[in-house]
């Protein structure tokens, strides 16, 4: 899906989405941002900022200039720990006094599997990790964070980072880098898992939700529409997987070269991710085996 090309807002300006809830766009564009990081802040007296993002000065400022002078910083919510999201948050805690809420540490949500992989050595693409983040209190799927005049419930929805989660608002939800309106969510191991990612779809669609508010982009103005939207293409691509494997075995790279024929060479690296994720989900459902260990170049066949 293309990204809308009227969502185009100007950094650091506090945007007001509907009452009590304002976006601040960090000056942070890439392939991997899109626009850049979307900062929120909730509450009419007491501030819930949820991502405050990377760590810009110039987005700290921006972050503190929405600030008015009634109004005090008592919550940062991080959603997940990419270096997109987190490592403005020491930092903004160490001025407002505000704590830092998260999942957990970066390995905090992480499936075993993602967790052998990880200790074999394989390392993370995307965003990059921040690797030192560390919240002052944990959270739970479940639990209620709460303002003055605002609360928020936890989701849990590892898949793209096994600390990540959405975060409930009402009938809104603020889901972060795992739906967003303008491109498919990373799913790149061992950071990414799919098997969690889809059970993490699953679990938003439990709901009737009137909006979301991604990480990255505009809002999602039917949020049913693009879960449905990520499920099938995720599951498009799980057959143009096992279809490629009844011809033989293959390895994640080959599969990749023929199932992405017109990405450019610079983005086969991250479909060989993409591809590899499908392979461990298939695995895990018991419809491919490896032939080997489970590693990043090893070969892939359908289960007898």
């Amino acid at each position: 899906m293309q990204a809308p090309d009227d969502f185009n807002p100007n950094p650091g300006e506090a945007i007001e989405l509907e009452p009590g809830l304002q976006r601040i766009l960090a000056p942070n564009p890439s392939s991997m941002t899109y626009r850049g990081t979307n900062t929120y802040v909730i509450g009419e007296t007491d501030l819930a900022v949820i991502d405050p993002g990377p760590a810009l000065p110039d987005h700290l400022q921006a972050i503190l200039s929405a600030v008015e002078p009634r109004q005090k910083v008592t919550h940062i919510i991080v959603t997940h720990s990419h270096l997109d999201h987190s490592p403005l948050a020491a930092e903004l805690s160490q001025i407002t006094g505000a704590p830092i809420y998260a999942y957990g540490s970066s390995a905090a949500g992480r499936s075993e599997v993602m967790t052998r992989l990880a200790a074999a050595g394989m390392t993370g693409g995307g965003e990059g990790i921040d690797l030192d983040f560390q919240p002052d209190l944990t959270v739970a799927h479940g639990d209620i964070i709460k303002g003055s005049d605002w609360a928020l419930e936890v989701i849990h929805t590892p898949g793209h980072l096994g600390n990540h989660i959405a975060l409930a608002w009402n009938d809104a939800c603020f889901t972060a880098d795992h739906v967003m309106g303008w491109a498919s969510s990373l799913v790149s191991p061992p950071d990414g898992d799919l098997s969690d990612f889809m059970a993490s779809c699953y679990r938003l669609k439990e709901r009737q939700w009137r909006v979301f508010h991604p990480g990255h982009g505009a809002p999602v103005t039917d949020p049913t529409a693009r879960l449905d939207w990520l499920i099938a293409h995720r599951q498009s691509r799980e057959a143009a997987v096992l279809e490629c494997l009844a011809q033989g075995p293959a390895t994640a790279l080959s599969l990749a070269q023929v199932i992405y024929t017109e990405i450019p060479a610079s983005l086969l690296a991250a479909a060989e991710r993409n591809v590899f994720a499908h392979l461990i989900d298939l695995v895990g459902k018991n419809r491919v085996s490896q032939i080997g260990d489970l590693e990043p170049t090893s070969k892939f066949q359908l289960r007898k």
